[in-house]
């Protein structure tokens, strides 16, 4: 570590709870299911006292199971579409976990650069750095009882460039290493029962590594917002502007897919794109026509689909 430093590993380190990372996980619509999920799992992993206290209240003969569930890999991974909203529930879902667990949480998002510049070497050091900070500073966080201090969130955005199959004939040995040192580095924290929770973000689960995947404890899969998620959304946003229910339905067909071999809206094509062009179609100088809003809403050319394994 004393040849590298941070800034060559992590992008900004982030610490929860912060009031940023609250609002901008409040503003993650349609997640609800998948917020719940990985909140009840980073929050057993990095603070088990609360999986525990359970057990024991409800069904205290009940060891065996939860050696089970406390034993599972600290690996998440978060696989799905382009503009799915896994990113963002990544980087912010800490901020939940913190004051969900009482503890304060650290995002560790590790920067793309460590793939290095392709000298021998260098991509296997720079992910064995990664992980020998992240486990040294957590073990600065685990306590003797059940209830840690805080915890570690080592956040792997595009795992599929850092962590692809080392099956493909086309793989450089240099980004074997690397994928070698990656799953060195999981089984480290695993084995040091350290509260860190590795949280992969990928838009091609079948390129990463078969031995990755087998060590994830949950595979979280994103897809693009079915009907019922895009009228929340919509609802949410343009209620306030008199859109009315007919409007809102005319709106959710069409971010819908148009036949069966076309797609949808991402809730990124919505939040980001269609959303603020309805408003910027009439600001500054008129107030906003429900009309326009359709019109622009076929305009719109839906982000293409990312084809997982390509």
């Amino acid at each position: 570590m004393a040849s590298i430093s941070l800034n060559e590993i992590f992008e900004h380190i982030l610490n929860y709870p912060d009031i940023d990372a609250q609002e901008r996980f409040n503003r993650l619509m349609g997640l609800d299911d998948k917020k719940n999920s990985l909140s009840k799992l980073l929050g057993a992993m990095i603070n088990p006292l609360g999986v525990k206290n359970w057990i024991n209240k409800y069904y205290p003969n009940a060891t065996n199971v939860l050696e089970t569930i406390l034993r599972r890999p600290p690996l998440i991974v978060l696989s799905g579409d382009v503009g799915s909203g896994k990113t963002e529930l990544a980087e912010t879902i800490g901020d939940l976990v913190a004051r969900q667990e009482k503890i304060e949480i650290t995002l560790l998002p590790l920067s793309l650069s460590t793939r290095g510049q392709g000298r021998v070497g260098e991509m296997t050091q720079l992910i064995s750095a990664a992980f020998d900070y992240t486990i040294e500073e957590a073990k600065k966080l685990k306590s003797s009882s059940d209830k840690n201090r805080g915890g570690i969130i080592l956040l792997i955005d595009e795992a599929d460039a850092l962590a692809q199959s080392r099956e493909s004939n086309q793989m450089h040995h240099e980004d074997k290493a690397g994928v070698n040192a990656f799953i060195r580095g999981i089984d480290r924290i695993a084995s040091s029962k350290v509260p860190v929770v590795v949280i992969m973000c990928t838009n091609r689960l079948d390129a990463i590594d078969p031995a990755i995947r087998r060590r994830s404890a949950d595979i979280i899969k994103f897809e693009r917002p079915n009907e019922e998620q895009r009228k929340y959304v919509l609802e949410l946003n343009l209620k306030p502007l008199g859109f009315s229910d007919q409007q809102i339905d005319e709106l959710v067909e069409a971010t819908g897919p148009k036949n069966k071999d076309s797609i949808g809206y991402s809730f990124s094509d919505i939040t980001q794109r269609l959303l603020p062009a309805i408003i910027f179609e009439s600001y500054p100088s008129r107030s906003i026509n429900t009309s326009d809003a359709i019109n622009i809403a076929k305009r719109i050319i839906p982000t293409p689909q990312f084809k997982d394994g390509a």
